[in-house]
């Protein structure tokens, strides 16, 4: 993990664990005890957890949110956590994987093919600027009959909630799939 570089935003640790078959319910009773040991920590703004799906990942995913790189960096390299993590070693098959994305490579991570480094910011902004401009003009021709006699705010909320929620978890995955050699060259 490179923690060379502080961010001044909103920062993601994506960790992975795979459990030894068997130990599940260890390894959930392990989440119920660090998750609230984490959120004491400053500048925790939440955790999500992708369990395991047959045939699709294997592992549990943790998400960790934070609010500044030094802040998830002093969760990631505290006494606490290394003590909890020793706690969960019988638990999982191999080391944990820990990922930590700062901005906009979020969109260009596909499940199994995360790679360390995050694409060219040029290339992630081109492609984002395509696929927002795409998606905006694709949803508010869409809406346009459904929120024409709404407020323009509430009609601007929804369209702009509607096309994060595009971009998030239909288009930018596509497009990552698509544009993945040129993103990243040396995979």
């Amino acid at each position: 993990m490179n923690s060379s570089k502080f961010t001044e935003h909103h920062v993601t640790a994506v960790i992975t664990h795979l459990v030894k078959p068997g130990r599940e319910q260890g390894y959930e009773e392990w989440m119920r005890g660090i998750i609230p040991v984490a959120k004491t920590f400053d500048g925790h703004l939440g955790v999500n957890i992708l369990r395991p799906e047959k045939n699709l990942h294997p592992e549990y995913i943790i998400v960790l949110h934070f609010d500044h790189d030094k802040n998830l960096q002093a969760w990631l390299n505290s006494d606490v956590r290394r003590e909890w993590i020793e706690r969960a070693k019988p638990l999982i098959q191999t080391r944990e994987d820990v990922q930590v994305l700062t901005g906009l490579e979020n969109w260009f991570v596909l499940p199994r093919k995360a790679p360390k480094l995050p694409p060219k910011r040029y290339k992630m902004a081109l492609l984002s600027w395509i696929a927002v401009f795409v998606t905006l003009s694709t949803v508010r021709y869409l809406l346009s009959p459904v929120v024409a006699y709404l407020p323009a705010l509430l009609a601007q909320l929804i369209t702009i909630g509607i096309v994060v929620c595009l971009l998030t978890y239909v288009v930018m995955p596509q497009i990552t799939r698509l544009f993945y050699k040129w993103l990243y060259p040396n995979s």
